[in-house]
């Protein structure tokens, strides 16, 4: 994994458009949240959404793939966002509301705190 700081400041400009969030150095790449919510990740300069039933489709439908962490077979439930969506703050509301949905359905069923969502 790896990233460089121009993506990484790039991504986080974009998002911050978007919703406030903080990240997180880890493993060689960035982890995104908003608030408690790990919702996203950076790695090779690529930006990875959280992924579920919920919303894998969208990126099925775009193209687009799953993460696999160092080599691995086994993917990571963070698929690759499509080209041009950091562009768009509108749809990239969109595919960012579905992944905080999907990360807070994910840590409710764990028993974690109660479903958190972006504000508008």
């Amino acid at each position: 994994m790896g990233f460089s700081p121009d993506f990484r400041a790039m991504v986080e400009e974009k998002l911050s458009a978007v919703l406030p969030i903080r990240t997180h150095a880890m493993f060689g790449g960035v982890g995104i949240y908003a608030e408690d919510l790990f919702f996203a990740l950076i790695a090779e300069d690529k930006l990875y959404l959280k992924v579920s039933d919920l919303n894998r489709a969208d990126f099925e439908a775009a193209g687009m793939g799953p993460f696999y962490p160092y080599d691995s077979p086994t993917p990571m439930h963070y698929w690759e966002l499509p080209p041009g969506i950091l562009d768009q703050p509108d749809e990239l509301a969109v595919w960012v509301d579905k992944a905080l949905a999907v990360a807070a359905s994910q840590r409710t069923k764990r028993g974690g705190a109660g479903k958190k969502t972006r504000e508008r």
